[in-house]
């Protein structure tokens, strides 16, 4: 289990080893898998160790992302490994990554995902299986271009599908088969 005081190598290796196994493994996000292989994906490790170092470090990246050749950079992946740990405040700073979104003038232009290790859809039980979807090592915040959202959408046309996809996946899986499934292949 990642901890806070996790080096930079043992945090990315961590991340890429839940994207790899997880989000592409299971085929959770059909998309990634294509912007893995280019090598499009920014990882960027946050010291922010409270709000004001989120927000500074998120805003940072969006013009990062924003200004950056999508052929380079297409998304980039913001782990926050010193801060967020409790899934109450990781869900409330959403309020504020939107917001600093819209202040940017980047709405409508690049988008925010997150996945966090506590993640909880609302109605849902802590433990349920379908969390696991949005479950990652780290608190995450990701953020995507809106043009290659719509590109993937238009490649993908059951897109719609892919949240109840992935719930039935994980319900397949079941959290013991989740635990072999990430623990397999460790550190590629």
């Amino acid at each position: 289990m990642p901890t806070p005081a996790d080096s930079h190598d043992t945090i990315l290796a961590a991340t890429r080893h839940w994207l790899t196994r997880a989000v592409i493994g299971l085929n959770l996000c059909p998309f990634a898998k294509a912007v893995h292989v280019k090598n499009q994906i920014r990882y960027a490790i946050s010291e922010a160790t409270d709000m004001e170092g989120v927000l500074t470090d998120l805003e940072a990246e969006l013009g990062t992302l924003a200004n950056a050749d999508p052929e380079q950079i297409d998304t980039t992946l913001v782990v926050f490994p010193r801060t967020l740990a409790d899934f109450l405040d990781f869900n409330d700073s959403l309020f504020f990554a939107e917001r600093l979104l819209k202040q940017m003038r980047l709405e409508g232009i690049l988008q925010i995902a997150s996945f966090h290790p506590q993640y909880q859809f609302e109605g849902s039980e802590p433990d349920d299986i379908e969390n696991y979807t949005n479950r990652a090592p780290y608190p995450i915040l990701h953020l995507l271009r809106e043009a290659s959202i719509e590109r993937a959408v238009e490649a993908f046309p059951d897109a719609a599908e892919i949240y109840e996809r992935n719930q039935e996946t994980l319900r397949r899986l079941g959290h013991e088969g989740w635990r072999e499934w990430m623990r397999e292949q460790r550190g590629n």
